[in-house]
């Protein structure tokens, strides 16, 4: 069985990107063989098309950290054939072939079954960023977060993560502040719902002072960075910051003061391992009192522009969701 597949290759000149067609027993071994109908493009795809060695150590290989499809072999009674299903996270894509491929053979613990609610292609819109978005609503409200907290910002605000969090916050009631380098995206932030807009200045600025001025009710910051531990700085008294990115840096200045003077919360957010309950808990979310159209987020890609859309997000010029379909 033959199937389309995007493949870095390393070479002695560095890595090579095309598209091959692949058979069915190349795939690692599994308990669950799926028709890939949609994927999503994401910051670490990029890390790993271009040889990170934190992301892919072995090539050639076939990045996709997102896959949503059809079940079409199935050893586990857990899940049947037949069924739409979503793999997110785990090793998908990072040193297992990925879900820039018409097929892909995971482990029965990594597929979650399609909620009712969402579709293949709706939820490769979200994808991991947009799942990432939610589960950094969904730790923030389980410590407290309300709308009556106050306003909340969101870094990086034209990303993956960040551009569905905006929405997201939006429809559930809140004031959303989005922060972002893109001055020409002011328009396109304002449509998803940001009620303020800061410049990455604003959010940059004093980093060498202890302590900010009390400004946010919550925090979905995506950068990292001396920008991270601003954010927690200018938190409410008994208020929330949730991390989930470091493309600005893993390391930031810090000191206690803030957590012993506003008993504020710095909450870590992986979406990789989280527990495969624990995802279908917030898929289910997504695709119930958390369902939004997303439809305006999506960019279009398949595999012959994935190369090009790889270029973008490394570079920060990607807005919204970059969508792969793959059928």
């Amino acid at each position: 069985m033959e199937f389309s597949a995007f493949q870095i290759e390393k070479t002695e000149a560095g890595f090579n990107r095309s598209v091959i067609q692949r058979n069915v027993d190349e795939l690692p071994e599994g308990d669950v063989l799926i028709d890939v109908h949609y994927s999503s493009l994401n910051y670490k795809d990029g890390l790993s098309a271009t040889g990170n060695p934190g992301v892919t150590r072995n090539f050639p290989h076939t990045p996709g950290i997102d896959a949503a499809g059809i079940v079409i072999q199935s050893s586990d009674q857990r899940v049947l054939v037949g069924e739409e299903v979503i793999v997110i996270g785990f090793d998908l894509g990072m040193n297992t072939s990925g879900g820039f491929a018409q097929r892909i053979r995971v482990p029965a613990e990594w597929v979650v079954k399609m909620p009712a609610g969402l579709s293949l292609h709706s939820s490769m819109i979200l994808g991991t960023a947009g799942f990432t978005a939610a589960e950094c609503i969904d730790k923030l409200e389980r410590a407290g977060m309300t709308p009556s907290s106050g306003p909340v910002l969101v870094t990086g605000a034209t990303g993956g993560v960040g551009s569905v969090a905006v929405r997201l916050l939006s429809h559930l009631g809140y004031q959303v502040t989005a922060a972002t380098g893109k001055s020409d995206q002011h328009n396109f932030l304002r449509a998803l719902g940001a009620t303020e807009i800061v410049t990455r200045e604003d959010v940059a600025a004093g980093t060498n002072k202890p302590l900010l001025a009390e400004r946010w009710g919550g925090v979905v910051d995506t950068v990292g960075g001396d920008i991270l531990f601003n954010a927690v700085k200018s938190l409410k008294y008994g208020c929330g910051l949730a991390a989930c990115g470091l493309v600005a840096g893993p390391g930031f200045q810090a000191n206690v003061l803030p957590f012993l003077l506003r008993n504020v919360n710095l909450l870590g957010v992986d979406s990789v391992q989280l527990p495969l309950d624990e995802k279908a808990r917030i898929w289910g979310r997504l695709a119930n009192e958390w369902l939004v159209d997303l439809s305006d987020l999506e960019e279009v890609l398949n595999l012959e522009t994935l190369s090009e859309g790889i270029d973008r997000i490394l570079a920060g010029a990607m807005v919204g969701r970059g969508v792969v379909h793959l059928r």
